[in-house]
Formats: structure tokens, C-alpha cells, sequence
């Protein structure tokens, strides 16, 4: 009996997988496995219309995509290891499931300044989770300190603008975006922040948060001190693949895979922002779809497709920003 197909991550990575593993006749079972306890869902409008409360469902599809593909979703249970030779992961509830194919989409987790300490008020975007906390706690805040300029740093502070926050930009390069945009392009995100009142401090970083039980005051390298009742860390995420330690994938910056998305282990398989070919490791959601079409195509014997001309986009204020 087949044991088929285990894709470990929730998230759009592994709904493509599953997506078209069903549309090119794979009939075997597949399970997709996520840490939290929500369907798969899109994650770029957490920084932006969902954290405005402009919309209140970001899941990926219906539940009867699920039912009607039979594909069954384990939530609200990471897995803690995989054994590479017996082909099972260990999920934290003790339960361990065998596959004979194993798809890695476990994405990113967020980076943190340890010098933040735990101070309340102090929050990072990554998760419907972190989403719904951030959007509470914006109700009842009056100003915020938005660290990196970043996608994330430049959206989340748009829309922190459009509930009525005053913001802080804070970012150690030249300008906003510069290391993906360029300086001159940089500038210009800079201006149109500053037209729409956020206060952009760039080329300084953090030194310091104060703050009894809640977070008052963010002072800069530079010792300027901003006050603010939340403070949002967007500097970035790394890949989520703590979980593989000891199992013999190889990992550098991610999974380490070829260009048909297989990985060091035989039948083990990683995409999205997890997965690293030739040492780079593409973090934009328009590469996934191509992603998971290459990837299944090897996993069931078939030509590779085409892939995209890959391109990203950021929405900010009524301002779109594609390349």
C-alpha cells in the first residue's frame, strides 16, 4: 500500500504541490502538515489589507478543495524531525507518519533583535497570528516604531498610516528598499513615505527599547529617542529547517536542492522559501506556481516546464511597485 506524498509546511508552497501532484493523476495519498492551526492561507495581505481590516479571510481555498482532492491537512502540529532512512517525520504530537515522498515547504520564521527583550508591545509579522496581535494592538496605539524598510517594513507602515498610527521608519541603509531596489529607487519609497507623514529614518539602527511592562521609547544608534506605545520588527526571516538537524538533508541557507527541486536525501523534495539552489534562495510568492510544477514534473517522470519570468510586487498607500 502506497504511503504516498507528506508535504511539511501550510502554506502556499505546499498547496501548488498538492495542487498539481492531483492535476497531473497522482491518485496516491497526500497529507499536508502545518505548525499552526489555521488552513493554508496567503500571507501577503497580512501586511496590508488584512492588517487594515479590509478583509477577514485569507485562506487559499475552500474547504471543499481539500475534501473534493482528497487531500488531508494535519494542523496545529510541527514536525520535530524526519528519519531519512525509514521515511517518517515525527510530528509534535507524537504522531509519525511514513511517506514515500516528502515535500519540504516549511518556508521562513521571522528574525528578532534579542535586545528588545520581552517588553509588551513589541511585535513581528509572519503569521495570520501575529497578524490578528499586531492589528489589536494598533487599535489602541498612537505611535509606532516600524524597524527595517524591507517589503514588510514598507507595507506594514503604510498601513499602520492608514489606521491612523504615526510611524517611524527605521532602516540601516541609505534609503528604503535600497538593497533590492537600488539607492535612487530608494528614495523615491523614501519620499512617498514621508508624503503620507511617516517620519524615515534611514542609515541608523537600534540601539535600545525602555519601557516598565510596555514598550515606551526606541532610542537610535545615532541617540535620537522616538517615543511609542508598539514596535514592529520587520528585519527580515530566515529558513525554517531547525527541524532537520541530524537527518542527513543538507542545509546551508536553506535546503540545499538542485534545480529540479530534489534535495542530498533520495525522495525528499523542498520549494519556496525554504529551498536554496546554487546558493540563492528565491523569497517571492510568483515563483512558487513555477516551483511546484518543475517539482512535480521530476517527482513523477515528466518534461520539465518553462519556467516564468519570476517578478515581484509591493502595494503601499495607493501605489503599486512591481519589477
Amino acid at each position: 500500500m502506497s504511503l504516498g506524498t507528506v508535504i511539511v509546511g501550510g502554506g502556499l508552497a505546499a498547496v501548488r504541490t498538492a495542487e498539481q501532484l492531483r492535476r497531473n493523476g497522482f491518485t496516491d495519498p497526500i497529507t499536508i502538515v502545518g505548525a499552526e492551526a489555521h488552513p493554508p492561507y496567503d500571507r501577503p495581505p497580512l501586511s496590508k489589507q488584512l492588517l487594515r481590516g479590509e478583509v477577514d479571510s485569507v485562506a487559499l481555498k475552500p474547504a471543499s478543495f481539500y475534501a473534493d482532492n482528497q487531500i488531508a491537512l494535519r494542523l496545529g502540529s510541527p514536525v520535530l524531525g524526519v528519519d531519512v532512512s525509514g521515511h517518517t517525520v515525527t510530528l509534535a504530537d507524537g504522531d509519525v507518519l511514513g511517506y514515500d515522498q516528502l515535500v519540504i515547504a516549511t518556508g521562513l520564521v521571522p528574525r528578532r533583535l534579542p535586545a528588545l527583550g520581552d517588553l509588551d508591545g513589541v511585535c513581528v509579522l509572519r503569521s495570520l497570528d501575529d497578524c490578528v496581535a499586531l492589528r489589536d494592538r494598533a487599535a489602541g496605539a498612537r505611535r509606532a516604531v516600524v524597524i527595517g524598510a524591507g517589503f514588510i517594513g514598507c507595507e506594514v507602515a503604510a498601513s499602520l498610516r492608514g489606521l491612523g498610527v504615526q510611524v517611524a521608519l527605521v532602516e540601516p541603509q541609505p534609503a528604503p528598499l535600497a538593497s533590492v531596489l537600488g539607492e535612487q529607487a530608494g528614495a523615491l519609497i523614501a519620499r512617498l513615505h514621508r508624503d503620507e507623514g511617516v517620519d524615515v529614518r534611514s542609515g541608523v539602527t537600534v540601539d535600545s527599547v525602555a519601557g516598565v511592562s510596555r514598550v515606551e521609547s526606541v532610542t537610535l544608534s545615532d541617540g535620537s529617542v522616538i517615543e511609542a506605545d508598539l514596535v514592529v520588527v520587520g528585519i527580515g526571516s530566515r529558513p525554517a529547517c531547525d527541524w532537520l538537524a541530524g537527518s542527513d538533508i543538507e542545509v546551508a541557507d536553506g535546503v540545499v536542492c538542485d534545480a529540479a527541486e530534489r534535495t542530498s536525501a533520495p525522495d525528499v523534495w523542498a520549494l519556496g522559501d525554504v529551498a536554496c539552489w546554487d546558493g540563492d534562495r528565491v523569497e517571492h510568492w510568483s515563483n512558487v506556481a513555477d516551483q511546484a510544477r518543475t517539482l512535480v514534473a521530476a517527482m513523477l517522470g515528466a518534461a520539465a516546464p518553462t519556467p516564468g519570468v519570476p517578478y515581484f510586487w509591493s502595494d503601499q498607500y495607493d501605489v503599486k511597485i512591481q519589477c
